[in-house]
């Protein structure tokens, strides 16, 4: 099926994934609007993933409502569904994140959730 500008799809950006509608297209990418969270991204260095003895340990939050970024084509699918609300999406996908991680016993996992139980203040959910 071809990706057609206003269409909902799901998108990968970085470790997250998303809900959005699409810009604007170009031959690698697709610009998207976000309209909701299905995975929170990864805490920590993306090059050294899992790993919490890195120089920087980076807390990432999950792109904002509205919010447009490019995302790699081949990450493109079209979504069907009804597109949840932003805030309650954002929260779902924190709390899978947060039970994921609480289930791992590392020094990443415990970094990981001190990174998002801030971003959950953050966010104000």
């Amino acid at each position: 099926m071809a990706l057609e500008i206003g269409q909902y799809v799901t998108a990968m950006y970085k470790t997250g994934k998303y809900i959005g509608e699409i810009v604007q297209i170009r031959e690698n990418k697709a610009l998207i609007n976000i309209l909701a969270v299905l995975k929170h991204p990864m805490q920590g260095d993306l090059h050294h993933p899992k790993q919490a003895d890195v120089p920087f340990f980076q807390q990432r939050k999950a792109l904002a409502f509205t919010e447009k970024t490019w995302a790699p084509i081949h990450t493109v699918k079209p979504y069907s569904g009804e597109v949840p609300d932003y805030t309650s999406s954002l929260k779902a996908a924190l709390e899978t994140e947060l039970k994921k991680l609480s289930e791992e016993n590392s020094e990443w996992a415990k970094r990981s959730i001190h990174e998002l139980e801030q971003l959950k203040k953050d966010y104000h959910i």
